[in-house]
C-alpha cells in the first residue's frame, strides 16, 4: 500500500525504533527504484547503494557513526554512495545523492516503513570507517546510511510550514 506523495512528505518522520519483522526484498527494491529516479546534475546519476542485512555489519556502523545507534537494531540499512568517477561537475554528487536519499525516505514512508538519514559525509573519520567496513572502492564516497524497518514508534507529524521563511521577488 502506498500513499499520496504530499501526505508522505508532510507525515515523514525519522524513525529510530524498528520491529524485528524483516523488510521484504520487494520493499528494498522499491526504495532503491525511488532513489534512482531522483534528479541529478546534468543527469550524472553518480549514486551506488550498498544494502546491508548482516547483523555484525549493522552492529559495527554505530561504532563508526555515533549518530546512527539505531542501525544496529534495523533489519536492513542502505548506504548511499557516490562514484566520483561518474561526476561531470565536481562536488555536485552531494546534491545528487541527497535527492536520492530523500526519495528513498519518502518511498519508505509511503510504503509504511520507517527510515532515518544518518550522516557519514563530510566527517572524514566516518567516511573512512564506512569505506573500510563496506569495502568501497577508492573512488566511492559514502554520503549517509539509511536504516530501514517496520516502525516500532509513531512520532506525531510536525507542521513545519513557516510563512516567515518565504520571500517574494527580493528578501
Amino acid at each position: 500500500m502506498t500513499m499520496d506523495v504530499t501526505k508522505a512528505i508532510v507525515s515523514r518522520r525519522s524513525i529510530r525504533k524498528y520491529t524485528t519483522e524483516p523488510v521484504s526484498d520487494e520493499d528494498i527494491e522499491a526504495l532503491l527504484n525511488a532513489a534512482m529516479h531522483a534528479p541529478s546534475a546534468v543527469n550524472e546519476q553518480p549514486w551506488h547503494f550498498v544494502v546491508v542485512k548482516d547483523r555484525e555489519t549493522l552492529a559495527a556502523i554505530p561504532q563508526i557513526s555515533p549518530t546512527a545507534p539505531m542501525v544496529k537494531d534495523a533489519p536492513v540499512a542502505i548506504a548511499v554512495c557516490a562514484d566520483k568517477d561518474l561526476e561531470k561537475f565536481p562536488g555536485l554528487w552531494v546534491q545528487d545523492c541527497s535527492a536520492a536519499t530523500e526519495n528513498m525516505l519518502l518511498a519508505a514512508t509511503a510504503r509504511g516503513l520507517g527510515a532515518a538519514w544518518t550522516a557519514v559525509y563530510p566527517f572524514e573519520d566516518r567516511v573512512e570507517g564506512i569505506k573500510n567496513l563496506l569495502n568501497l572502492p577508492v573512488n566511492v564516497i559514502p554520503l549517509c546510511v539509511v536504516p530501514v524497518g517496520h516502525p516500532a514508534e509513531t512520532p506525531a507529524p510536525v507542521d513545519r510550514f513557516n510563512p516567515s521563511c518565504i520571500h517574494y521577488e527580493v528578501w
